[in-house]
């Protein structure tokens, strides 16, 4: 008798060992807020199913082995049209798991997760969107958006005191006055919302509405940063269920452009619903009753350049993020030349941010990415730290012959009208009947580039050449044009 109840014991410990439940890895961000990723776990003997939810992501455990002693799972999600996958190691100690992620980099730290109730996690219940209708242009950006971004510099490691001094910075090296105005909060700045379901800024933001009073006193405007979805890029809140409300509080704390971004929507919507998605928030800053600048960034998926003005859209990104390499830059730049019979006075083409500044191009590139930036009439979002740039990274940002092709008035998008090999040829009409011509050298070989004038669409020989980074003028020479152009770089010419 004794035996069988002491098996008996044996196995109800067993029982309460098994893995099976809903878990929560709860990691402080530093910032008053939590990055929650949950395993909801199921054991059936040796096999382990279920899912992870990790900030925005949902993946389904198609690979899960072991038990309380020591488990291994792998889960994967279609992502953008690719497979991202993620593997946990652990155990079973006491009452929490002891956890590691594995990736392409080593072991992570370890983590404790704990059991939570069943449904805790979960993703919300899904909002059908609303039917399609025009939502009325908000007659903002008659010409593209110039400011400055935190992500490409600081990610997550923005808060109010760096935002004050790249205001401050702005207002007094030049920026400003020469076209960039908007001071944009990327992601990490969310909170929880309140017991009225109003958005709160965390720690790093102790008050958004003095911070936007702060940034207007300076001349500039503040921008900031959701998602459609109920979690941001990284995990923090977004706007979904809550839109009207959000572009409320944005009004009401003197909020002047709002970056858009489809991550996390799509784990409940499919990109067919894109548009609908959109339009939900774009009817919402309308009724704001503020001026807000409305920037969806979604990747150039589903032809956004044929819907975006109809969804109340300033600006829409054409692609995948940028990086700070020519590789990055020229392969977004240079794939845009399909897309100019989109862009127009209150609708661009948003390539993405600028990287000059950053480090890991030449100032010959970064001039090129300025160029190629200003010619396809592109927002010129800076994204370095603007407190202490060199003089030659200032003098590219602030080139104002350069802004003055970018910001001209009639907003035609410039295409590429000669090629041979390596070397192009871009033109762009101008206002008042001026031709901007950029002669690009992609090759990293300094190259002597002729080419007719003809070819970039001005039929008789130029009474006046302006090159734009020299500052200087050319005497025309006849019915053809030679430069001597750098590797990676570029000639810029305003032809007349």
């Amino acid at each position: 008798m004794k035996s069988f109840i002491f098996l008996y014991l044996i196995a109800a410990a067993c029982a309460r060992a098994d893995l099976t439940g809903n878990w929560l890895i709860a990691t402080p961000n530093g910032d008053g807020t939590l990055r929650r990723t949950y395993l909801h776990l199921k054991q059936q003997g040796n096999r382990i199913t279920g899912t992870i939810r990790a900030t925005l992501h949902l993946y389904s455990i198609d690979n899960g082995t072991g038990g309380p002693e020591g488990f291994t799972i792998t889960a994967a999600m279609p992502i953008l049209g690719s497979e991202r996958r993620v593997t946990y190691r652990g155990k079973l100690a006491g009452d929490q798991l002891q956890v590691v992620e594995v990736g392409a980099k080593g072991i992570g730290p370890e983590m404790i997760a704990r059991r939570v109730p069943e449904g805790e996690g979960a993703l919300p219940a899904r909002i059908q969107p609303p039917p399609l209708h025009p939502v009325r242009d908000n007659g903002l950006a008659r010409t593209p958006p110039m400011g400055w971004n935190s992500w490409n510099k600081f990610a997550n490691h923005i808060d109010d005191t760096t935002v004050r001094g790249i205001a401050d910075a702005m207002a007094v090296n030049g920026m400003r006055d020469a076209g960039y105005i908007y001071v944009n909060i990327d992601d990490t700045w969310e909170g929880e919302r309140d017991a009225h379901g109003n958005i709160q800024p965390n720690q790093k933001f102790p008050d958004m509405k003095r911070l936007a009073d702060y940034v207007h006193s300076r001349g500039l405007k503040l921008g900031i940063y959701s998602s459609p979805g109920p979690n941001t890029c990284e995990g923090y809140e977004g706007s979904y269920g809550h839109e009207e409300q959000d572009a409320r509080t944005y009004a009401a704390w003197g909020i002047d452009y709002l970056k858009y971004d489809w991550c996390g929507a799509f784990t409940l919507y499919r990109d067919s619903e894109m548009q609908a998605v959109y339009q939900k928030m774009g009817d919402a800053l309308l009724a704001s009753g503020r001026e807000i600048v409305f920037s969806l960034c979604q990747y150039g998926l589903v032809d956004v350049w044929k819907w975006g003005p109809t969804v109340g859209g300033n600006l829409w990104r054409t692609g995948g993020d940028i990086s700070d390499s020519w590789e990055s830059m020229s392969r977004i730049g240079f794939s845009q030349n399909q897309l100019a019979p989109y862009a127009r006075p209150g609708h661009w083409n948003d390539p993405d941010m600028l990287e000059i500044g950053n480090g890991h191009m030449t100032d010959t590139e970064y001039r090129t990415h300025m160029t190629l930036w200003s010619m396809l009439a592109a927002p010129l979002i800076a994204g370095n730290d603007v407190r202490n740039m060199s003089k030659s990274i200032h003098d590219i940002l602030t080139n104002r012959e350069v802004i003055a092709i970018d910001q001209d008035k009639d907003g035609h998008q410039a295409k590429c009208v000669w090629q041979s090999g390596q070397q192009e040829v871009w033109s762009r009409e101008l206002a008042g009947g001026d031709t901007a011509v950029a002669v690009f050298n992609r090759a990293p070989e300094d190259a002597r580039v002729t080419f007719r004038w003809a070819d970039a669409g001005i039929p008789r020989t130029p009474s006046r050449i302006r090159d734009l980074w020299r500052h200087t003028e050319q005497k025309p020479l006849g019915a053809q044009f030679s430069a001597a152009v750098p590797g990676h770089g570029v000639a810029l010419l305003r032809v007349r």
